[in-house]
Order: C-alpha cells, then structure tokens, then sequence
C-alpha cells in the first residue's frame, strides 16, 4: 500500500517539476536561458540543443549572449532561434549571438497569463489522472482480499490529501508565474 502511494506522490511531483519547466520557457519580459531549452540546432545531422554547443549567460536585465564553443556553428545557432517559436530577433556579430528581450505589453502579458493557466491546468488533470489510477488499484487490491476495506478507504483519504496537496503547489506555481508575468 505505501509503495503504491509513494509511486503516485512521485509521479505527481514528475509532473509538478515539468511544469515547472514549462513555466522557464516562458519569457516574463527579462532575459532567461531557459527559452533556449527547446530549440534544436542542426549540428552534423542530428537536432543539439543550444546549451550544448555554447555558453548561455545574461549580459543585462533583458539581453542574452550565446557564445558558441565553435564559431562555425554560429550561423546554425543564429537560423535555429529564428526559426523557433521563441519570437525574438537574434543579432549576430561575427563571435558571439545577442537575443534582446522586448518589453512586453499588456496583452502579450495577459496572453502569458492564459498560457500559463492553460499549463497548470494540464498539469492538474495529470495530477487527478494519477490519482485515479491509483485509486483503481487500491479497489483492485480490496476486490483481490489483499487489503480490507479500511484500509482502502485509509489509503484513498491519503491519496486524496497528496492530490489535493499537489494541485494547492500547482495554483500557487500559477500564481506566482502570473506575478512574474504582471510585474512590469
């Protein structure tokens, strides 16, 4: 019975932790290397991602510079970001790649906002969908005599406060992303 909660309290906290890293990839109108974790660049045939092929850091408040190690692989990076979804504009000096973030206006910031609920609510229904799947096996475990009937209702009450636990870490995740996302 433990093992069948614990697995469900790490499969929630799995999904806790993507969307953690959703909300990284969402620019909030300052500079975060974390934009550049889904874009791909072509490298000798196979999709590498940015972070693999140069150093990412933070020049000022909202400009990244992208150093590649091999600066023969600059125009790769360079037609990677612009064709990515990431909506900025890269400036190529010959050593080095620079992404000014733009201020954001007030609606790409409450369109942000939308995406982000849209993303805490995925995160939710994975949340339930677990718990679901857990409860379905404690009543085949009751239907099987290996646990009796309270204990099932003992460990659905446990299973019950984890999922209601998660999905308040979930809301608060949101919350404060929105913050970020609003605060000019």
């Amino acid at each position: 019975m433990k093992d069948t909660i614990n697995a469900a309290k790490e499969k929630m906290t799995k999904s806790l932790n993507a969307l953690g890293n959703e909300f990284a990839s969402i620019r909030a109108g300052r500079a975060n290397p974390a934009v550049l974790d889904k874009v791909l660049v072509d490298y000798y045939g196979s999709p590498t991602p940015v972070n693999q092929m140069a150093a990412i850091s933070v020049a000022e408040a909202r400009i990244l510079v992208i150093q590649p190690w091999d600066k023969s692989t600059l125009k790769l990076i360079e037609k990677a970001i612009i064709a990515s979804d990431i909506g900025i504009t890269p400036t190529n000096d010959g050593t080095v790649i620079r992404l000014v973030f733009p201020q954001l206006t007030e609606e790409r910031r409450k369109e942000l906002c939308k995406t982000v609920k849209k993303y805490g609510e995925e995160c939710k229904v994975t949340v339930r969908s677990i718990r679901r799947d857990t409860m379905e096996k404690f009543k085949k475990m009751k239907k099987d005599s290996v646990i009796t009937e309270d204990d099932m209702k003992d460990c659905e009450k446990k299973v019950q406060d984890l999922t209601d636990k998660f999905c308040g870490d979930v809301d608060k995740a949101v919350s404060e992303k929105e913050k970020e996302i609003m605060t000019v």
